[in-house]
């Protein structure tokens, strides 16, 4: 579940240090020096963001987005360049670009914006879907309410999240570390354990259906098992 990033950058140093860091934080990022490299790219692989330096060989950063948003509509293009002329900015806005950084740029920008993009996309692109019919309950994502028969739980935007990681999976086993990255962020011990006091949780406000039921899978993660489930499109 590593997202995978297109990065076109023709400075060898500086492509050099900008992959290290984004492999660094879990990302697979195939790169490549010129346009020309970055078409052939996106002909064979879906991409989940793309980083474009615009003044580039052969073929600039704007035409590589062109042929980006002809394949797809929705990826996220940052662009990178050396130039803040406002005309730049707006003409790589037009063309489908998603935001902007100016060389010199910090690692640290490149990581945020990175991420605040990718989570936007997730909740956008993966759930048509918003309220779900799961046993006797209704789940409602946008508005963070779990209804049964007889009662109403108000849920916390984690516990929702987690909630429709496993409705979205169900009946299949999810891997710990999975669901860390996607929904904390990281995989580590400490979170490890916060994920073990919501999974606790959701067990809690399901417990009136015997057709629902989370399971532990000993070393591996966790499986949604539904004997009954259908959703109601958004």
């Amino acid at each position: 579940m590593k997202a995978k990033l297109l990065y076109v950058e023709d400075d060898e140093s500086l492509s050099f240090v900008t992959r290290d860091n984004l492999q660094l934080q879990g990302y697979e990022i195939i790169c490549c020096r010129d346009g020309k490299e970055a078409l052939k790219a996106i002909q064979n692989e879906n991409f989940d963001l793309c980083i474009l330096d615009v003044m580039l060989p052969e073929i600039d950063g704007f035409t590589v987005a062109k042929e980006i948003r002809k394949k797809n509509q929705h990826v996220p293009i940052i662009f990178l360049t050396a130039k803040s002329l406002k005309e730049d900015k707006i003409h790589g806005l037009k063309l489908g670009g998603d935001d902007y950084i100016t060389k010199p740029f910090s690692i640290e920008e490149l990581m945020l914006k990175v991420e605040i993009f990718l989570r936007r996309s997730r909740i956008s692109s993966s759930n048509d879907q918003k309220v779900y019919f799961l046993g006797q309950y209704q789940f409602d994502f946008d508005n963070l309410s779990l209804e049964g028969d007889n009662s109403h739980k108000r849920l916390t935007q984690r516990e929702a999240e987690l909630l429709r990681m496993l409705v979205e999976h169900k009946n299949q086993v999810l891997k710990r570390e999975d669901i860390l990255e996607q929904i904390w962020g990281k995989n580590d011990y400490f979170l490890g354990r916060s994920l073990d006091v919501f999974i606790s949780r959701l067990r809690k406000y399901l417990k009136t259906d015997e057709r629902i039921k989370i399971e532990n899978i000993h070393g591996v993660g966790f499986r949604l098992n539904v004997k009954e489930f259908s959703k109601v499109e958004g």
